[in-house]
């Protein structure tokens, strides 16, 4: 039996490994929401981590709201670089692998080409620039680490673009979304189970390739487009009766909805080097896609 250690509970991933786990016998977690570690309380991470006794440390929590973090520095920096700064530095104490999710936001988007792991990093605002810092921080206090960027999250879970969506059809005759930013949506669920097949590999003596990896869906994409999946997924889904059916979606450049933080235009990321390593990437978004409303029909 392999015990695992998650911080992040009630975040996408972290429910989404939960719902995972029954999948994978070998494999128990233990879930750590805010109420049994609050990860602004720095100092008491490392006396959580040691009273589990873990054999691998997954952190999927993060601090991910994009616009607040540019007038909340210190609480973006707080959970997204000292708290996995904390987790590595215990990690690395007890000789176990730590894995840490990262996001496409250490970028700035203006690649021609999927980025690779090795590419230079410039995030364009505080959430990704304290993403990469704990990035910096995992690397260095860690010796086995696993960073595992990833983008375009959604899930049944919590707050996201395919729920948003999912609602706003159901209420709007029109909706305007982005088309020029390029992404990979990528499924929680199919991230908590790529993660669950990791344990066992990462845990064998012989393992060594530790580092940083990219690990999203290979189906790219512009919002507006991903709204047009997820409107059909939902009428096949949902049937011929779902009143979002008839919600008429319109491309629209991003400088029509002005934010606080920049977001990068380009976020797809090459996963070569995962698939190489590991022998199996993500399933694709046709797969992926309805099975995240397969499950939010079933009320997970």
């Amino acid at each position: 039996m392999i015990n695992a250690l998650v911080f992040g509970a009630n975040g996408q991933l972290g429910r989404s490994l939960a719902l995972c786990d029954a999948t994978f016998p070998q494999v128990r977690l233990t879930l750590l929401d805010r109420s049994k570690c609050d990860l602004s309380d720095l100092s008491s991470i490392a006396a959580v981590i040691r009273n589990n006794d873990p054999q691998v440390i997954i952190n999927a929590a993060a601090y991910t709201a994009v616009d607040l973090a540019e007038n909340d520095r210190d609480s973006a920096y707080r959970v997204n670089c000292d708290a996995a700064d904390m987790m590595a530095r215990a990690a690395d104490d007890l000789d176990i692998p730590l894995i840490h999710f990262s996001t496409d936001y250490v970028f700035d988007g203006a690649s021609q080409r999927p980025y690779c792991e090795d590419d230079p990093a410039a995030p364009l605002g505080v959430y990704g620039a304290s993403k990469l810092a704990g990035e910096c921080a995992v690397r260095a206090a860690a010796k086995r680490h696993l960073i595992l960027r990833t983008a375009w999250v959604y899930s049944p879970f919590g707050k996201n673009f395919v729920k948003t969506m999912l609602g706003l059809m159901t209420q709007r005759d029109v909706l305007t979304i982005v088309n020029d930013q390029h992404g990979c949506p990528t499924s929680a669920i199919d991230l908590a189970n790529a993660t669950l097949r990791l344990l066992p590999v990462i845990l064998d003596p012989n393992f060594y390739v530790f580092g940083t990896y990219h690990l999203v869906s290979d189906n790219q994409t512009t919002w507006f487009d991903f709204a047009k999946r997820i409107q059909d997924a939902a009428i096949a889904q949902f049937g011929a009766n779902w009143t979002g059916k008839n919600c008429r979606i319109d491309p629209v450049n991003s400088d029509a909805f002005p934010t606080i933080a920049r977001r990068p235009a380009y976020s797809i990321m090459s996963t070569q080097k995962f698939t190489d390593t590991f022998g199996y990437g993500l399933p694709d978004i046709s797969e992926s896609l309805p099975t995240c409303l397969n499950n939010l029909e079933a009320g997970r």
